[in-house]
C-alpha cells in the first residue's frame, strides 16, 4: 500500500534546515563572525565552553541592531544585505540568505544583547526556534552585538553524539578563528576558553597578515613568506597572498583560501598548489598558503552549498592555470638560493673543548687500542689542503680592477715597510733602521707544491737588544720568528686607560674558542672573506674579516706606543688624500656639510695639530707640509688594502673621539682594525695584466690569499683572544664532524 504524503510541520522542516546549515560548533562561529564582519566590527571576542557545544559567544563593537528589527533577527529569510534574487550577481556581504541565526535558534537557546550608535542603552532578548521568548528588556551594554549561544543541539540528540570530543571541537573553532584573524589584518580577534584569562588566539587591530601568520603559526613559517601579487584583466581576477618559499615545508598542507574575502575550499586549485610545490620540497612535504582571490561578483555563484564552504566560478580551469604559473614564477626566483639557519658555536654549551681533553687523557692506551677512521685527526698540515681540489685560474687572465678605485691607486702597495715589529718610540726614543718591503718580492714553495709569492725585506734591521713582548697568546716556541735579528727593546706603556682596556680584552676573553684557534689546522679559503679550519675532528667555517678585525683592534692597544714604521715610498698629501674619501659614497658627504675643499684642509690642519702625538704612540708621520710620511706596521709581513687609505684618514678626523684619553685610544683602534683586516673584495690572487707585469709597473702584485693563510692565520693563532661574542654571532660556525658524516654513511 503506498504511503500517504503529507506535509512536515514547520518545527521539522526548520529543523532539517538547521541541521544542513549549522553542522557543529564551528559552523555556527562562521557564520557569527561573517555577521560580525558585515557590521564593521574592528573587534571581536570569542569565548567558548566544552567546545562550543555548552556555550559559544561572539561581541563586537559593530553598527548593531536596531531595536525595531529584534523581533524577526532570529526569523528565517530575514537578512538586511539583500532584496531580490538579481542582487546575488554584485554581492559583497558574507551573508544574504538570512539563515543563520535562524538555524542557530532552531537547534541552541540564543540571547542576543545589542546597542546601536545612536541608542540611549542595550536591548536584550531571548530566542528559540526563530521566535523571541519574551518582550525585548532594555539594558546596559556597550556598542556593538553580543550573541551567546547556549546547549547547542540540545534537541537533536543524534546530532550531539555526532560530534567528536570537546578538545576536537575547540581546534576546529580555534582553526575558523585564526584563518578570518589572517585575512582580516585591519581586525583585533580574540578567542578564550570559557574562565581562563590566557587567550588562544590574540592578535592585534594594527598587525598586518604577516604578523597575525606569526602569531598564530609561529615565527618559523612567518620568516620563509614570500608575498604574491598577480592580476589578470582579461580573466577578471586579481590575487594577493603570503606563500611559503622552498625552505619551509609541513607534513599537512596548510591551506587558506578567501574568495571574495569569503572562506572557502577548492580542490582543484589545492591539487594545482601541490604538483607545482612537488619539485621544490621533498617527498611528502607541504607548503603553506594563503591565497585572497578577488573575482568579478557576477562571475561567482555563492549559492552553492548551504554553509557558503564552496562556491563556483566562471573560467575556473583558466584561473587556476595562470594562478598556477604565477606561483611557479615566484618559485623559481626564490629557488636561485636557499637559506640555511645554522647554529653557532658553543652557545652557552658548559662542556668545553679543554674538558674532552682531559676525559681523554684520562682515558688509557696501549698499542692494542684500536683507533677507528672516524676518530682518526689530521696532525700534519702537509697532508693535503683544499687547495689540491681546486684549478687554479693563471695569474693575470682576469682584468683589472674598475675605474673606480683608479684614483686612489697610487698609494695601493706603494710603501716602503720598517723592520722589526716594535720602536723606541716617545722622547729621545730611536727607531730602527728604516728598511723597503715589497710584497711579495720571490717565491716560496708552499705544502701543495705550487709557488706562491712572499715579502722579504731587501735589507736587515740593524739591533741589538730586545725585549719583552706584551702582545697576547703563547710566547717563545709556540711563535713563529718573523725576523732573525733581535726585537728592539719595547717602550713600557702605563696609560690606566690602555690598561684598562687590555684588561677588558683578557677578561672577555672566551677560552674554548682560543683553544680551538690555538690547535686548529687551516684548511682552505672559501673566499676573501670566510676560510675553512680544523680541530680535531671537526670543520669549521670561520669568518676571516671578523677575526681580522678583532686581531688588529687588539694589537693595536697591546703593541701602543711600540710600532714599527711603513714608510710610504712618496708622501702622500693628507688633502688629497681627504678629496678622495669626500668623493666616495661611503664618505656620506652632502651639500649641508659645506664644500668639499673645505672640509679636506680641516682634516689637513687637524691632524698636522694631532701630528706629534699620532707620531708618538701610533707611529703615523705627518710633516709640515700636511703629507702623510707613514702608517704604523702592526702585523709583520702584512700590507693592508691601500686602497681604504683616504678613507682611514678622513674617519681619523670625524670618528676618532679625540676629547677623552680611553674613548680617543679605543676608537683609534677600531679605526685601525677597519682599515688593517682583510677586505671583503679584496682578490685573493694577482689581478694583474701580463702586460703590467712585464712592464714593471711601479705598483707590486699581491697575493692575498697567501697572505691570509701564511700570516692572518698564523697570526690569529698564536695573537688573537676571542671574544665571547664569537660564540653567538656565527664568526665561527661548526659545519661538518667526522664521526657524525661516518654515521650517515652507513646509514647511506
Amino acid at each position: 500500500m503506498a504511503g500517504t504524503i503529507r506535509k512536515l510541520d514547520e518545527t521539522v522542516v526548520n529543523r532539517i534546515a538547521a541541521g544542513e546549515v549549522i553542522q557543529r560548533p564551528a559552523n555556527a562561529l562562521k557564520e557569527m563572525i561573517e555577521n560580525c564582519l558585515d557590521a564593521k566590527s574592528t573587534s571581536i571576542q570569542v569565548t567558548v565552553k566544552s567546545g562550543g557545544m555548552k556555550l559559544l559567544q561572539i561581541q563586537d563593537n559593530g553598527t548593531g541592531i536596531r531595536k525595531d528589527d529584534m523581533d524577526i533577527v532570529c526569523e528565517r529569510f530575514t537578512t538586511s544585505k539583500l532584496r531580490e534574487f538579481n542582487d546575488l550577481t554584485s554581492i559583497s556581504t558574507y551573508g544574504f540568505r538570512g539563515e543563520a541565526l535562524a538555524s542557530i535558534s532552531h537547534v541552541a537557546h540564543v540571547t542576543i544583547v545589542t546597542r546601536t550608535e545612536d541608542s540611549k542603552c542595550a536591548y536584550k532578548g531571548n530566542f528559540s526556534d526563530g521566535k523571541l521568548k519574551a518582550a525585548i528588556k532594555p539594558c546596559a551594554g556597550n556598542r556593538g552585538t553580543q550573541i551567546t549561544v547556549e546547549d547547542l543541539f540540545y534537541n537533536v540528540a543524534t546530532r550531539r553524539k555526532a560530534l567528536k570530543s570537546a578538545s576536537e571541537e575547540h581546534n576546529k573553532i580555534s582553526e575558523v578563528v585564526s584563518r578570518y584573524a589572517i585575512h582580516n589584518a585591519g581586525v583585533a580577534f580574540t578567542l578564550k576558553k570559557s574562565g581562563e584569562s590566557t587567550a588562544d588566539v590574540r592578535t592585534s587591530q594594527n598587525a598586518s597578515t604577516v604578523d597575525n601568520i606569526r602569531s598564530v603559526f609561529g615565527p618559523t613559517v612567518a620568516r620563509e613568506l614570500l608575498e604574491i601579487n598577480h592580476e589578470n584583466s582579461g580573466l577578471g581576477f586579481k590575487l594577493s597572498g603570503q606563500v611559503s618559499n622552498a625552505n619551509y615545508s609541513v607534513k599537512r598542507l596548510i591551506f587558506l583560501l578567501f574568495i571574495n574575502h569569503r572562506l572557502v575550499d577548492s580542490s582543484s586549485l589545492r591539487k594545482a598548489i601541490e604538483a607545482v610545490y612537488s619539485t621544490y620540497l621533498p617527498k611528502n612535504a607541504h607548503p603553506f598558503i594563503y591565497f585572497s582571490l578577488e573575482i568579478a561578483p557576477h562571475n561567482v555563484d555563492v549559492n552553492v552549498h548551504p554553509t557558503k564552504h564552496e562556491v563556483h566560478f566562471l573560467h575556473e580551469e583558466a584561473i587556476i592555470e595562470d594562478i598556477q604559473k604565477c606561483l611557479e614564477q615566484k618559485l623559481l626566483g626564490c629557488n636561485s638560493s636557499r637559506t640555511y639557519f645554522t647554529q653557532a658555536l658553543l652557545p652557552g654549551s658548559n662542556l668545553s673543548i679543554a674538558d674532552d681533553e682531559d676525559k681523554s687523557k684520562g682515558q688509557k692506551s696501549s698499542s692494542t687500542d684500536q683507533v677507528y677512521a672516524q676518530h682518526m685527526v689530521r696532525t700534519d698540515s702537509k697532508d693535503q689542503k683544499l687547495d689540491a681540489f681546486l684549478q687554479v685560474t693563471p695569474s693575470g687572465t682576469k682584468d683589472r680592477s674598475s675605474s673606480s678605485s683608479s684614483s686612489s691607486s697610487r698609494y695601493q702597495r706603494d710603501v716602503g715597510v720598517a723592520g722589526g715589529s716594535g720602536i723606541g718610540g716617545g722622547d729621545g726614543g730611536q727607531r730602527p733602521g728604516v728598511v723597503e718591503i715589497f710584497a711579495p718580492a720571490e717565491g716560496m714553495d708552499t705544502d701543495d707544491g705550487q709557488t706562491l709569492p712572499r715579502k722579504r725585506p731587501r735589507s736587515e734591521v740593524s739591533s741589538d737588544t730586545e725585549g719583552p713582548s706584551s702582545r697576547p697568546g703563547p710566547s717563545g716556541e709556540d711563535q713563529e720568528p718573523v725576523s732573525r735579528q733581535p726585537k728592539p727593546k719595547r717602550k713600557e706603556i702605563q696609560l690606566t686607560s690602555v690598561l684598562e682596556l687590555q684588561k677588558e680584552i683578557e677578561e672577555d676573553t672566551h677560552e674554548d674558542l682560543r683553544d680551538l684557534l690555538k690547535q686548529h689546522t687551516f684548511v682552505g679559503t672559501v673566499d676573501a672573506e670566510y676560510a675553512l679550519i680544523q680541530h680535531k675532528t671537526k670543520l669549521y667555517l670561520v669568518n676571516t674579516l671578523k677575526l681580522s678585525q678583532e686581531l688588529f683592534y687588539q694589537l693595536t692597544l697591546y703593541d701602543f706606543g711600540n710600532f714599527g714604521l711603513m714608510k710610504l715610498s712618496n708622501p702622500a698629501p693628507i688633502f688629497e688624500l681627504a678629496m678622495i674619501a669626500l668623493d666616495s659614497a661611503e664618505s656620506g658627504w652632502s651639500e649641508s656639510d659645506g664644500p668639499k675643499d673645505q672640509l679636506a684642509q680641516y682634516i689637513v690642519d687637524f691632524l698636522k695639530s694631532k701630528a706629534d702625538m699620532l707620531n708618538d704612540y701610533f707611529s703615523i708621520v705627518i710633516d709640515e707640509e700636511g703629507n702623510l710620511c707613514s702608517i704604523p706596521l702592526i702585523l709583520d709581513k702584512y700590507i693592508p688594502a691601500m686602497e681604504g687609505l683616504p678613507m682611514f684618514i678622513l674617519r681619523l678626523a670625524t670618528e676618532v673621539d679625540w676629547d677623552s684619553e680611553r674613548d680617543c685610544f679605543q676608537t683609534f683602534a677600531k679605526e685601525c682594525s677597519l682599515f688593517y683586516r682583510i677586505q671583503k673584495n679584496s682578490k685573493l690572487t694577482d689581478t694583474r695584466g701580463e702586460n703590467d707585469a712585464a712592464s714593471g709597473a711601479d705598483m707590486p702584485s699581491y697575493n692575498w690569499k697567501w697572505t691570509i693563510e701564511f700570516v692572518i692565520f698564523p697570526a690569529l693563532k698564536s695573537t688573537l683572544l676571542p671574544p665571547k661574542r664569537f660564540a653567538g654571532d656565527a664568526s665561527i660556525l661548526q659545519v661538518a664532524n667526522l664521526p657524525d658524516l661516518y654515521k650517515v654513511f652507513e646509514r647511506c
